[in-house]
């Protein structure tokens, strides 16, 4: 079972691995991310992060509205974001680019 580690005050990683994943906003210690996408493509997306959000341990914030899904990680009352919600966030923008068909261009 893996644990939360916290990355504490290496802002210059939390700031690294915000730039990779764009779209995330870090409020206090919670990310966010609204996605466009369908209801079926809402319904997969869900299905595939409570799988990711299991493994590690975590239980995102997922809603729904106006055509939108809006994912918080984190607790409100967190100082920090962990490594945990930083590889959940990876997840789900992998999850999200498989469900509604964004082709994501090789590394060169």
């Amino acid at each position: 079972m893996r644990g939360r580690k916290s990355r504490g005050a290496r802002s210059d990683y939390l700031s690294d691995a915000l730039a990779v994943l764009g779209g995330w906003t870090q409020d206090g210690g919670r990310l966010e991310r609204v996605l466009a996408c369908d209801d079926s493509q809402h319904a997969a997306l869900t299905e595939r992060i409570k799988v990711a959000a299991d493994t590690l341990h975590l239980r995102p914030r997922i809603q729904r509205a106006d055509g939108e899904t809006q994912i918080l990680l984190g607790a409100p009352d967190a100082s920090t974001i962990t490594d945990g919600e930083v590889t959940l966030a990876a997840r789900i923008e992998d999850a999200y680019r498989t469900v509604v068909g964004i082709a994501v261009a090789p590394p060169r």
